[in-house]
């Protein structure tokens, strides 16, 4: 899905947030997990997505594609950035990282779970529900930490941490 459709869609969600307050959502593939600026609230979750290699077009699916949001709110401006991890194929020698595919109905549960985090994170509400769960997509191999953008920078976990992580 291309970045404006996420835009769009987080505008959407974020309209219930505070009246008076505007929101907007941007990617930055430097952010760091764990390691928010100062002032910064962090939301981390592993999600279902699906990969292409542009080498030779190889597809793949995983559902442990981690994705970080850092949000910040400051005079009436609240601005998301976010980061969605990459993998590489498995058969390219060199591969190039792809960016995942995520689909519609996990970029909307996303979304849901991270307004509900600036809610709680930004605005001290807490309204007592939990994250919704991705839709898991059928993976037949498990995962492959070689070829995983956030293994390979020590971000990436096997176990659920980082999805029940702040």
């Amino acid at each position: 899905m291309a970045n404006p459709d996420w835009a769009s869609i987080f505008q959407i969600k974020a309209g219930n947030l505070n009246k008076g307050d505007s929101w907007r959502l941007e990617f930055d593939d430097r952010l760091v997990p764990d390691l928010p600026h100062p002032g910064w609230k962090q939301y981390i979750r592993n999600t279902g997505a699906r990969f292409k290699c542009t080498m030779c077009g190889r597809t793949w699916p995983s559902n442990r594609v981690m994705v970080v949001f850092n949000m910040h709110l400051t005079y009436g401006q609240g601005v998301v950035k976010m980061r969605r991890f990459r993998q590489n194929c498995k058969r390219c020698t060199a591969a190039p990282m792809e960016i995942p595919d995520i689909t519609p109905e996990n970029i909307d549960i996303l979304l849901e779970n991270l307004v509900e985090k600036i809610r709680i994170k930004c605005y001290h509400e807490d309204l007592g529900r939990g994250n919704r769960p991705p839709v898991n997509l059928d993976v037949k191999s498990p995962h492959e930490p070689n070829h995983c953008e956030a293994c390979r920078s020590g971000f990436c976990t096997r176990n659920d941490t980082f999805n029940k992580k702040m």
